[in-house]
């Protein structure tokens, strides 16, 4: 399949060097420094297995793709509707685009642009960019994505290149489990620039992550989306599925890049004023990563 990847990060990079180990054609869309190594000498993979350099192209602009079979969008949340836009007059009629982003919206504001339902997608994986063109895995690599006329081939060509995907029939309980994790970790981590597995040795970081989880359990709910009664044990067993990984949050403010908070904890407390769902935590968290950008300059 000719495949691009829309917004090659550290999720975009991994998913696409494995499909492009696995005999199809990939583009990455990336940002300079990156497109410049992995163009120069391959894209690094770096597993607990070791290190190997995986050929494939990559590309600055959308416009220097061929049209592809399949897109994998993994642009941060802000930037949905560009990237839609960009793609737009490269896609064929049966070309399939799919969301792999954080967030419970972006299908929906993607669908918009590039004139066609894109596939949600939830992503549970263990990256980061170590270097330009260099993405270290730190644990899992599996996917969910919604049901859709193609979502049965497109799992069974996924799972095929070592991305274990299921088709599920709700996607937006999905979203919003996967929702609910990021806005339990995500901020911590950013605030106290910390992995998963130290920052929970910190007392009080477990109950405070409790409360967010109940906020956002008691949002989902009043949405109209069933949750999952056994989520919380989940989102708490986490950081001893991941201890080294830090969140995408951390790693963006640790770039000096804005971050997707408040399509994160952001969302959750929008959420909660409209249903009259009380979300204190989920706002101080947000707010406390906001006052972080501010302080360093991000974003302006």
């Amino acid at each position: 399949m000719k495949i691009a990847v829309m917004g090659a990060g550290a999720v975009g990079c991994y998913f696409g060097g494995l499909l492009a180990e696995a005999g199809h054609d990939v583009t990455l869309i990336g940002r300079p420094n990156h497109v410049e190594a992995i163009n120069e000498r391959g894209l690094l993979l770096e597993t607990k297995d070791g290190r190997r350099f995986i050929p494939l192209q990559a590309a600055t602009d959308p416009g220097a793709i061929e049209p592809p079979d399949l897109v994998l969008v993994c642009v941060k949340s802000a930037d949905t509707e560009a990237a839609g836009a960009a793609l737009a007059p490269r896609l064929k009629p049966d070309s399939v685009v799919l969301s792999l982003q954080n967030g419970v919206d972006n299908p929906q504001r993607l669908s918009s642009p590039i004139g066609r339902a894109a596939i949600g997608a939830v992503v549970y994986v263990g990256t980061e960019m170590a270097g330009p063109g260099h993405v270290l895995h730190h644990g899992r690599g599996d996917l969910l994505i919604g049901a859709s006329p193609q979502s049965d081939a497109i799992a069974a060509t996924l799972t095929a290149a070592n991305i274990p995907t299921t088709v599920v029939p709700d996607i937006d309980q999905a979203l919003w489990s996967k929702l609910i994790l990021n806005c339990a970790y995500n901020a911590l981590s950013a605030i106290a620039d910390m992995p998963y597995g130290p920052l929970m040795q910190i007392d009080g970081t477990r109950e405070v992550v409790a409360n967010v989880v109940a906020e956002c359990i008691a949002v989902a709910r009043a949405s109209g989306v069933a949750i999952p009664d056994d989520l919380q044990d989940k989102v708490l067993a986490l950081p001893g599925m991941m201890p080294s990984q830090k969140s995408s949050t951390a790693q963006d403010l640790a770039r000096g890049k804005p971050g997707e908070i408040d399509f994160l904890n952001g969302t959750v407390a929008r959420r909660g004023a409209e249903l009259g769902v009380p979300t204190p935590t989920n706002q101080a968290l947000q707010v406390a990563v906001k006052l972080i950008e501010a302080s360093r300059g991000i974003g302006r």
